[in-house]
């Protein structure tokens, strides 16, 4: 069997876990194909937080109570940088963390493809999944705001990070993304995949990046395998971030049908959602209430196998679904 699975942040980090101790039991092979939009370059260093959120997390180096870093990180150079008055000042990055944004930045200057990179930094840590960025090419996710009584584009990351998604905001931009390509080997594991997993991943800034380079979305909507996503939405909030906010800006009710109803049945042939969402209805899809609390790695894996059961109670007919721009 082979999952391909769509996410990116913290929770498509933790869900990864759960998605590989299935894969062991059953096995079979995973892909993750990882957003990139979060990338910033920040001191001279190319900086991709959902990648190495994904790749720190299953190679047991994240820290487990911030969620996202290494854990036993030191801050001493953060703390020189502020001496000298550098900017960006709100941004803050670890000693262990920076060793390995340079050892990307040397390989991404030196001219090879962040898919190739990501392979290197992953032959440390073993993460057990194969990890795809979604793209080589620069896309990032900005956000057009309201500032100093201007219209801006900033960072999604100055948006997230230094502003606590607090400045009003218009909409998204995915900068790049219109002469961006998936990297190599997307379009393959897509094609190859007998399952396609949307992580419970923020639908505005984890998920939607990845769709929005130039025939990836495509790829999803017109594969053969069952695509099914998982609700980052219980009970009318995230399980964590700021996906409400995100979702207010995009127009998208803060549900967890509403967020199926975003992705649509152009993309989804299944949605889990949680027993206390239970009733939620996504026109066209089939929608399933299971528990969806990730508390630890046997209940997210048994999130999983309630998908595969969804693929065999969906008897999805051969035809592919109509592919959405």
């Amino acid at each position: 069997m082979r999952i391909v699975v769509l996410a990116g942040g913290i929770g498509g980090a933790r869900f990864l876990v759960g998605v590989r101790a299935y894969a062991r039991e059953v096995g079979a092979e995973v892909t993750a194909v990882v957003n990139v939009g979060d990338d910033a370059s920040m001191h001279g260093l190319r900086i991709c937080p959902d990648l190495d959120s994904v790749m720190y997390t299953l190679g047991n180096g994240a820290d487990p109570e911030r969620g996202w870093g290494r854990v036993g990180e030191t801050w001493t150079v953060k703390g020189e940088l502020a001496a000298y008055g550098a900017e960006p000042t709100w941004f803050g990055l670890g000693d262990k963390d920076i060793a390995t944004h340079l050892v990307r930045s040397t390989m991404l200057t030196a001219g090879y493809p962040l898919s190739a990179v990501t392979e290197a930094l992953c032959d440390r840590w073993q993460p057990g999944v194969r990890l795809l960025p979604a793209s080589d090419d620069r896309l990032e996710t900005h956000a057009v705001v309201q500032l100093d009584g201007e219209q801006k584009a900033i960072h999604f990351q100055e948006w997230w990070v230094r502003h606590r998604g607090e400045l009003p905001t218009e909409r998204f931009v995915f900068v790049g993304a219109e002469s961006a390509k998936p990297a190599p080997g997307v379009l393959d594991a897509l094609a190859a995949a007998d399952v396609v997993l949307v992580a419970p991943s923020n639908p505005v800034v984890s998920i939607a990046p990845i769709l929005a380079v130039p025939g990836l979305r495509e790829a999803v909507a017109a594969a053969s395998a069952p695509v099914i996503g998982f609700s980052p939405i219980i009970g009318g909030a995230p399980v964590r971030g700021m996906a409400d906010k995100c979702l207010a800006i995009v127009g998208a009710e803060c549900t967890a049908a509403g967020v199926g109803r975003l992705y649509g049945p152009d993309l989804l042939d299944g949605w889990l959602v949680d027993t206390t969402d239970e009733g939620a209805d996504v026109p066209g899809v089939e929608v399933r209430a299971i528990p969806l609390w990730m508390t630890d790695e046997r209940a997210t894996a048994a999130m999983v196998g309630a998908a595969m059961e969804l693929d065999l109670a969906a008897s999805r007919p051969p035809a592919p679904k109509r592919g959405q721009p």
